[in-house]
């Protein structure tokens, strides 16, 4: 009897790992999954199919508008392989002080089937090369 109850154990066990396994599958193929993409590869895509994305491109310096108070703004997101392909992104919320013309950016948003901007929800700057510069000669300095 003792035997029964042990392999009746394992295979509740089994069960329950197979079921959550499944659910993280199953979760992880939903609409609710974020791409990563560059412009053009956006601007590629049918626009209904996207309902989030992440894109990084780089911030034209044609038509950027920052908002009143640093709350929010709209740019021209351009692809850093394909200067020719350029996306408009609003975003509102605080933008950050290291965000100006032709910064490296990746904004996290939608992209609406029937409009052609799109709607960022966050918005993070990579960080200036001169920080990298003065890292790498203070690490030359210690060396």
């Amino acid at each position: 009897m003792a035997k029964s109850t042990n392999k009746m154990v394992y295979v509740v066990a089994l069960l329950l790992f197979l079921g959550g396994l499944g659910y993280l599958v199953f979760s992880g193929l939903t609409e609710d999954s974020v791409y990563f993409l560059n412009v053009s590869e956006a601007m590629e895509l049918d626009r209904g199919e996207v309902r989030q994305a992440r894109l990084f491109g780089k911030v034209s310096p044609e038509g950027m508008v920052i908002a009143e108070g640093k709350l929010g703004a709209s740019f021209d997101l351009v692809d850093k392989l394909d200067p020719t392909k350029v996306l408009r992104v609003e975003y509102r919320g605080a933008v950050p002080d290291t965000f100006k013309e032709d910064v490296e950016v990746i904004v996290e948003g939608a992209l609406s089937p029937d409009d052609p901007v799109f709607k960022a929800r966050s918005l993070v700057t990579k960080c200036p090369s001169k920080y990298e510069e003065q890292s790498k000669a203070l690490d030359e300095n210690k060396g």
